[in-house]
Order: C-alpha cells, then sequence, then structure tokens
C-alpha cells in the first residue's frame, strides 16, 4: 500500500512563501505523474500543479509564475515552492500520486495565508 505524507504547511502573511513536501513509501513500482491539489474553504479540491517522472511540469493559470512543481524521483519526493503567495491560497493542499497499481492521495496539509 503506498503512503503519501505531505508536510511543510502552515501560517504565512501574504507575499510569504512556503514549501510543501509529499514523500511516498510503500510503493514496489515507479511512481508516474505526481500532482498537487488543494481544496479551498467551502469548495471542491482543484488541481494545482503537476510534474512527470521526466520532469515535466504544468501549473494552474491561477499560480503560474508563483509555484514551482518539482520531484527527487529517487526518494519519490515531491515538492511545491509557493512564492507571492495570496489569501485567496489560502487551501488544504493534497498530493496525488500513481503507479501501476492505482492512484494514491495524501492527508493533506493545510495553508493558510493571511492578509
Amino acid at each position: 500500500q503506498v503512503q503519501l505524507v505531505e508536510s511543510g504547511g502552515g501560517l504565512v502573511q501574504a507575499g510569504g512563501s512556503l514549501r510543501l513536501s509529499c514523500a511516498a513509501s510503500g510503493t514496489r513500482f515507479s511512481i508516474s505523474a505526481m500532482n498537487w491539489y488543494r481544496q479551498p474553504p467551502g469548495k471542491q479540491r482543484e488541481w494545482v500543479a503537476g510534474i512527470t517522472p521526466g520532469g515535466s511540469t504544468n501549473y494552474a493559470d491561477s499560480v503560474k509564475g508563483r509555484f514551482v512543481v518539482s520531484r527527487e524521483n529517487a526518494k519519490n519526493t515531491l515538492y511545491l515552492q509557493m512564492n507571492s503567495l495570496k489569501p485567496e491560497d489560502t487551501a488544504v493542499y493534497y498530493c496525488k500520486a500513481a503507479n501501476v497499481l492505482g492512484t494514491y492521495w495524501g492527508q493533506g496539509t493545510q495553508v493558510t495565508v493571511s492578509s
């Protein structure tokens, strides 16, 4: 069973930065695409950014130019560097990963941006 554990969330002022991590364990098979999602208070979960094993990245328009997604394949770890944070970035952030056996979600980490 693959386990994903996010960390790095917290409270930050608008304009500040945070770096989220997501460590995958328990997988015998290579992790393919890894993605970050977020769920703002009272809203549906939305996709934020993704990265392939080869390092190709994609971003939601709302975070493009401010967030940077990266990964360390050897450690099965995903990162999200979040810069120039805005109050509307406040959400629970989740990582999602997949291998040949299925798709997995982490438990989420809270990011709160104060104005």
